[in-house]
């Protein structure tokens, strides 16, 4: 049971947004999700935030293949506002795209231009350019945007047998 196929999987999440978004009226609703592959084999699952509060009903309803659990991304300070709760959005969604990144080599499980995480058309992330002419000091710089270090860093070169171009992670929690 459960989903395998990552085509088919982005197929089933594409309606489920329309759906959603129907049951909410129709707007245009922010969202970001991550496909994530179950530990047990069952096969994928997604995890996702919204800008919005949405009742579970209407998550379950939308969904309809099964299985659903609603985790309220709370405990934020008072006063976090916006950029806050956007922060514990992406923190808690980059746990999963970042979760492992030389798990599919061979472009099984995730297979060649399908991304590690979507976001609704129209909601890009806003793009920040930086320029270095050494990786210390592109981190520095990201650090200095992000207002300090983060608290994840992966890097490529630790990685042995490595078959991609250079790339290097970088997280913040918060």
């Amino acid at each position: 049971m459960g989903e395998h196929d990552p085509r088919q999987a982005r197929a089933d999440v594409g309606v489920f947004f329309r759906r959603l978004r129907a049951g909410l009226g129709g707007d245009p609703l922010p969202y970001v999700w991550v496909p994530e592959w179950h530990k047990s084999g069952h096969g994928l699952h997604l995890h996702f935030a919204v800008g919005r509060y949405v009742r579970k009903g209407l998550i379950e309803e939308a969904w309809g293949h099964g299985f659903t659990h609603i985790k309220l991304l709370g405990d934020l300070p008072a006063g976090s506002g916006v950029l806050g709760e956007s922060r514990a959005a992406a923190g808690y969604l980059s746990k999963y795209v970042g979760k492992s990144f030389d798990d599919d080599r061979d472009g099984v499980l995730r297979p060649k231009g399908l991304h590690r995480f979507d976001v609704a058309q129209g909601f890009s992330p806003r793009l920040i350019r930086l320029r270095a002419t050494s990786r210390a000091e592109v981190l520095e710089q990201a650090a200095g945007a992000m207002g300090g270090p983060p608290d994840v860093f992966w890097s490529s070169s630790e990685v042995e047998d490595w078959r991609g171009a250079p790339a290097v992670w970088l997280q913040w929690r918060g």
